[in-house]
């Protein structure tokens, strides 16, 4: 069911396709995230579902001294173009691992970014990945998490409503439709912002780690 997992001739020319997909707009539209991410010089920043490190090359532009980006991507295809744009960018690295199970990191990040790859997940993979970020993250730290804002799709606009039912993963609907502070919240987050894109169908929804006892 989902699409976000792509290899092939999709993964060889993603970046493209993204373009095209967007009418060209994505590469103005994701410099404006990036900015509304408040990046910091020292954030290390953990990167799920990194891709071709695209996302990634714009947040390392704010980034001096310890700051670091970690991403990591299930796909080789991927993993290798991320790979060549930071060859000789040792604070950005990349690793081929699947966010919806077990990671390594505990208390280590100061953010965690997603771009379009949660609403690709069923409900019970969302929350697994959902919890990984919890453990990777500092007390304190942000959870960003870029994706398809709250609204049905069936009541959309013609052109959202077609991309729905004909482009787009068919869990994407499932993902538009839940209230996800409210769900974020039962996780052990807090004090959410948003910044609304695409005339409000896509969001930044930023959530911070709680850090007094109602924390898991």
């Amino acid at each position: 069911m989902s699409k976000v997992e792509v290899a092939g001739l999709e993964a060889r020319h993603y970046d493209l396709m993204m373009n095209l997909i967007t009418l060209g707009t994505y590469p103005f539209f994701i410099r404006r995230v990036v900015r509304d991410m408040n990046i910091r010089p020292d954030d290390a920043i953990l990167d799920l579902g990194a891709g071709t490190g695209r996302n990634a090359a714009l947040m390392a532009r704010f980034l001096t001294g310890p700051g670091r980006i970690v991403g990591l991507d299930v796909g080789q295809e991927m993993l290798t173009q991320a790979e060549a744009r930071f060859r000789d960018r040792p604070n950005v690295t990349f690793d081929k691992r699947r966010i919806d199970e077990p990671l390594p990191y505990r208390d280590e990040f100061d953010k965690v970014f997603i771009s379009f790859v949660l609403h690709g997940f069923v409900q019970e993979d969302r929350l697994r990945i959902i919890a990984n970020t919890h453990q990777a993250l500092k007390a304190g730290g942000e959870f960003l998490i870029l994706d398809y804002a709250h609204f049905e799709p069936e009541a959309a606009i013609w052109p959202v409503r077609w991309a729905f039912q004909h482009a787009e993963c068919p869990l994407a609907s499932d993902f538009a439709r839940r209230d996800w502070p409210a769900i974020l919240g039962e996780q052990g987050f807090s004090d959410f912002r948003s910044r609304h894109y695409y005339r409000g169908f896509v969001r930044l929804l930023v959530a911070r780690k709680e850090t007094g006892p109602s924390a898991p």
